[in-house]
C-alpha cells in the first residue's frame, strides 16, 4: 500500500477523533438500513470516553490522523466482545481492518485470565463486514431482529 499506517492503543485524548471518524463510517450503515437513530451515530463524547475507560481500544494513524479503530471489552467469562470496527471510507479495502481485528485478538486487555472466546455483530446487509468476519475465522451463532429493517448477526471464533 505505500503508507505508513501505525496501529497503538487508544485513550481519553483519541476519543474526538474517534467520534467524528465514527460518525463518517456509519453513514453508510444508516443508509443501507434506513435509520439514522443507531447508537454510533448518536453516541456522545463522554459515551466514547467512557468506554474507552471501561474496555480497551486501538487506533490505526496515518501521520497524526485517526483512519480506523476498534474497541472491546473482556467480561468475566472471557469472552472478548469487539465493537465499533470503523476504517475511513477513503482508506478501506487496504487491510487495515483486518490488522485491527488481528491486534485486538492478539491483545486482549482487561483481565488476567487468557480470553476463551471473541464474540462481534454487524447487521444483516452489511456485506463487507460479514465477509471481513468470515476470513478471520468467525462463525454464526445467532441472529437478533432489532427492528422491521435491522436484524444483528452475532459472530463468534474460539481464542
Amino acid at each position: 500500500m505505500g503508507l505508513s499506517v501505525t496501529i497503538s492503543a487508544a485513550d481519553a485524548r483519541d476519543a474526538e477523533q474517534i467520534l467524528k471518524l465514527q460518525y463518517l463510517c456509519y453513514q453508510s450503515e444508516a443508509e443501507l438500513y434506513g435509520d439514522w437513530s443507531i447508537e454510533p451515530l448518536t453516541q456522545s463524547l463522554d459515551a466514547v470516553r467512557a468506554e474507552l475507560a471501561e474496555g480497551y481500544g486501538l487506533v490505526a494513524r496515518l501521520g497524526d490522523e485517526v483512519i480506523a479503530s476498534v474497541r472491546a471489552r473482556t467480561d468475566e467469562d472471557g469472552t472478548v466482545h469487539i465493537a465499533k470496527l470503523i476504517v475511513h471510507p477513503r482508506m478501506r479495502r487496504h487491510g487495515i481492518g483486518g490488522r485491527l481485528l488481528d491486534a485486538i485478538e492478539r491483545h486482549p486487555a482487561g483481565t488476567d485470565a487468557a480470553p476463551k472466546r471473541f464474540q462481534l455483530f454487524t447487521g444483516h446487509r452489511s456485506e463487507g463486514n460479514l465477509r471481513l468476519y468470515r476470513a478471520k475465522g468467525y462463525a454464526q451463532v445467532g441472529a437478533r431482529e432489532v427492528g422491521p429493517r435491522l436484524t444483528l448477526v452475532t459472530l463468534e471464533k474460539a481464542a
